[in-house]
């Protein structure tokens, strides 16, 4: 969960938000717009709710409980706004993303304190809806009464909401997002993001380039490509022709001033040869893949709808590996599907003992309302699943561990991102998405700087900086 917090912008504006992110990077991204689409209008950002004239959640429907957590929230916000109006104030509520989706008219009925619902394809219309709840709120206190008092909107719009939104200011530290494909076709058994966000659209390559070039523009080097289903990106050139995400790729590492690419999420199914072999020729592209799996058991890979199987992915690890042998893997990992025997789960601890992970998500399997999986019969008991669970973390931690420790020793160029807890700290990553702490001048925050790593720890390695690495002085 990530709060988007103030920044150095409009102490004197007039008005504040406060926004909390659940979830995945896609969330992160939208909340960064809904921030940019609200700046317009006077707002500046809050430290903290009780600062704020606004608070909107945005929320994330992929696991268990999420829903419940929102209303947890909402119960603490409910509180607050009742204390504002007490004192002749007011609070504006908002919760917007996948839970909006899901359970707009549900959330509307349940917490009657909440203004605005708006799921993640319609947040560009946060000024209209805020003038609606305006509108609606005059009424009220008019003493007039009104069916509903919220406003309510979960459809999905026919126009995209990226032609709506205006230009993006989400850079930290020398990396941004950049959101080039949305929804999901793949309707996987256990996931509910082709019912929240939808089918897959492409954002034409022209917005892309010109997105990205604004980013970099802004400071940004580091590019992280997002997608629910990314490597599935078929957007539209100018000349009419279908870029592929590796067509994009190559030219994104054009663009004067990015130093790297990422991209996240992707699914199995959608890793062709091109894309393949820009992890080998793009030195831009980081040597690290998050590619989930979900399960090395075939019988439960059909279960879920994966539409690959063990071998495919096994395939694709050998092929990527061959073209970039020191690329880093990450994946994600359910365990206790419905049906899933000890058979099926073994299979898994070999496939991953096979591939070795640098780092891996796992979850228990939890029933999504509106999904397929949720019917299903076999559910495996919670004591089982939470010892699969328990078995498989352990074997992907020592394998983080292992390969953390392998980097000591070397000196790897590290792109620092923050401050440390400690005085004189600074935090960064590795092309492997590892984080690593060294002693530092805050100013090296934003640049690329080359760093002997000398310790390795579950999550993080330690680093000595090489001073004058990449012309910034230590």
């Amino acid at each position: 969960m990530k709060d988007v917090r103030a920044g150095s912008e409009g102490q004197c504006q007039r008005k504040r938000v406060f926004i909390r992110t659940y979830g995945c990077q896609m969330n992160v991204y939208d909340s960064d717009r809904m921030a940019d689409v609200l700046r317009p209008l006077g707002y500046a950002l809050a430290d903290t709710p009780e600062q704020a004239d606004l608070v909107v959640l945005n929320t994330c429907h992929i696991r268990e409980h999420a829903s419940e957590k929102v209303y947890s929230e909402l119960g603490r916000l409910r509180d607050t706004k009742a204390e504002r109006r007490a004192a002749g104030g007011d609070l504006t509520i908002a919760v917007a993303g996948c839970v909006a989706q899901a359970e707009g008219e549900e959330i509307a009925r349940r917490q009657p304190a909440v203004d605005i619902v708006v799921g993640p394809q319609a947040y560009h219309r946060l000024p209209e809806l805020l003038a609606e709840a305006e509108r609606k709120l005059a009424i009220l206190r008019a003493g007039k009464r009104l069916p509903g008092a919220g406003v309510l909107d979960t459809e999905f719009p026919a126009e995209s909401k990226f032609d709506h939104l205006p230009s993006p200011q989400g850079v930290r530290a020398g990396s941004a997002f950049l959101s080039i494909q949305e929804g999901c076709d793949k309707f996987c058994t256990f996931c509910v993001v082709p019912y929240t966000r939808g089918a897959e659209y492409s954002r034409p390559v022209s917005a892309v380039l010109a997105e990205a070039r604004q980013l970099v523009a802004a400071g940004a080097i580091e590019l992280t490509l997002l997608g629910q289903n990314v490597n599935a990106y078929h957007g539209e050139a100018p000349d009419g022709a279908t870029w592929s995400l590796a067509r994009l790729i190559r030219e994104l590492a054009e663009i004067e001033g990015v130093a790297r690419l990422r991209y996240t999420t992707s699914h199995p199914r959608d890793m062709d040869d091109d894309l393949i072999r820009a992890h080998g020729e793009v030195p831009q592209l980081m040597p690290y893949l998050h590619l989930p799996v979900q399960s090395g058991s075939d019988r439960i890979l059909e279960a879920m709808n994966r539409r690959h199987g063990r071998a495919l992915f096994l395939d694709i690890v050998d092929r990527l590996r061959s073209v970039r042998p020191d690329l880093a893997l990450s994946s994600d990992f359910i365990v206790g599907f419905p049906g899933e025997s000890d058979a099926d789960f073994d299979d898994t601890m070999r496939l991953i003992d096979q591939v070795g992970f640098a780092s891996a998500f796992s979850f228990k399997y939890s029933r999504r309302p509106g999904t397929p999986g949720a019917t299903l019969q076999d559910q495996v008991p919670e004591s089982v699943k939470s010892a699969r669970l328990a078995a498989l973390q352990a074997l992907l931690g020592r394998q983080a561990r292992e390969f953390n420790a392998s980097k000591v020793g070397a000196t790897v160029p590290v792109l620092f991102a923050e401050s440390g807890r400690k005085p004189g700290q600074i935090i960064g990553k590795t092309p492997w998405l590892q984080s690593v702490y060294a002693e530092g001048n805050p100013r090296l925050i934003g640049h690329v700087v080359d760093v002997r790593l000398i310790e390795g720890h579950p999550n993080s390695l330690a680093g000595e900086i090489v001073t004058g690495s990449y012309g910034v002085a230590a």
